[in-house]
């Protein structure tokens, strides 16, 4: 019997896929999973029994992901269960930055006692008019799961799409329309395209990615949207081209004190993803990936641990072990089960950064000295005998 905690409230579509064998816990500490949203995790101990944390959404810096590695604790996420969402709105904020929608409808409210407003209304939209998407350069900076759908969607809607990301995976490129042009450089979207979107994940190498320099090769009146993460940009440097009017407007999904209230800023309260089908999609992601660690090993979308799937464990019993990536220990590994007179049915092994995970079949049951002489090796963190 497994049993599993929600930090936040998640949705009860992707709690129904656990089965009779999974139980609510009382608390984390009794958890050997932990599903979470937007709750921090940085401060909170973690109990022995803690095996997985499945974040529903794509973001994880609210986790701490090395130590939860250290602890033997994989983190998955759930790339891709969102993206529609985050496109549609993606999409929206386009629209509210080339018609001056808000204003308009910010007229209409102030003027709702006019009873001559129709006639006005008239008279005052002239005010509100703008410009339409068609015919447009957009340039997709980052075309992971969501990046993709914004080209495409924004190619149908008659758009010139340009696309770069130097480290496109191969199924995004078989979803990406033959209409986006491919960009070579960053700097070729900022010098051609009237919108400029990011969809690239938080790390040293993008923070402030869009800075002072990055807006100069921009065009006069061109339009920044970020759905991404608000670090991605740097927003002193913003603030400065609205101000200036190098920059129309700065769609953004990320509210902070830098940023509200400034002219040309179109700032929305972090709704990207808030939907009710891509919290759906994310809760049956992120269960159907625990499920899968717990049950057969296989990690699939970890953060932290290199995806490694041996399929479904079958009748043999399966020793999953998560340790340090050194040299030899699969060498180790194997002598153990053989002083042991253990037979390997399967195995596997694959690294990621500063952590591997090996998994191996055994055709017959696995001792409890063997899997303690296991888990006394030296850089192994963990070590679970699924049978």
């Amino acid at each position: 019997m497994y049993k599993y905690y929600c930090l936040n409230p998640i949705s009860e579509v992707g709690l129904e896929k656990f089965t009779e064998d999974y139980v609510p816990a009382g608390s984390p500490d009794k958890a050997d999973a932990i599903l979470v949203r937007s709750a921090v995790m940085h401060e909170m101990e973690f109990s022995d029994s803690l095996k997985v944390i499945g974040r529903a959404g794509a973001g994880v810096n609210n986790i701490p992901l090395e130590r939860c590695a250290e602890a033997g604790i994989v983190v998955f996420n759930t790339p891709g269960a969102n993206a529609n969402g985050v496109k549609e709105l993606v999409i929206a904020g386009m629209l509210l930055a080339s018609r001056d929608i808000i204003g308009g409808i910010n007229w209409v409210q102030e003027n709702e006692e006019d009873g001559n407003i129709a006639k006005d209304a008239e008279k005052a939209k002239k005010a509100f008019a703008g410009c339409e998407l068609e015919g447009k350069k957009l340039g997709v900076i980052g075309l992971g799961a969501i990046g993709v759908l914004v080209a495409n969607a924004a190619a149908h809607l008659g758009m010139d799409v340009y696309g770069y990301d130097p480290y496109v995976s191969v199924d995004s490129a078989w979803r990406l329309s033959r209409n986006i042009h491919h960009a070579k450089t960053v700097d070729e979207i900022y010098k051609e395209c009237d919108y400029i979107t990011v969809h690239v994940p938080a790390m040293e190498s993008t923070k402030g990615m869009i800075d002072k320099d990055a807006i100069s090769l921009m065009k006069e009146g061109a339009v920044v949207l970020n759905f991404a993460r608000n670090v991605l940009i740097d927003e002193e440097a913003m603030v400065d081209a609205l101000l200036s009017g190098k920059i129309k407007h700065y769609v953004t999904d990320f509210p902070t004190p830098e940023i509200v209230g400034v002219k040309g800023a179109i700032v929305i309260p972090h709704l990207g993803a808030s939907t009710e089908e891509s919290e759906d999609n994310c809760a049956k992601m992120a269960v159907k990936e625990i499920k899968n660690y717990l049950e057969n090993g296989n990690i699939r979308n970890s953060v932290n641990y290199p995806d490694c799937d041996m399929g479904i464990r079958g009748d043999s019993t399966r020793i999953t072990i998560l340790h340090r990536n050194v040299p030899n220990m699969i060498g180790q590994f194997t002598k153990i089960l053989a002083e042991d007179n253990m037979n390997i049915a399967d195995m596997t092994n694959k690294s990621k950064g500063k952590y591997a995970y090996t998994m191996i079949d055994i055709d017959s049951p696995v001792t409890e000295r063997a899997a303690e002489d296991l888990r006394k090796v030296k850089e192994v963190l963990r070590v679970r005998v699924i049978c």
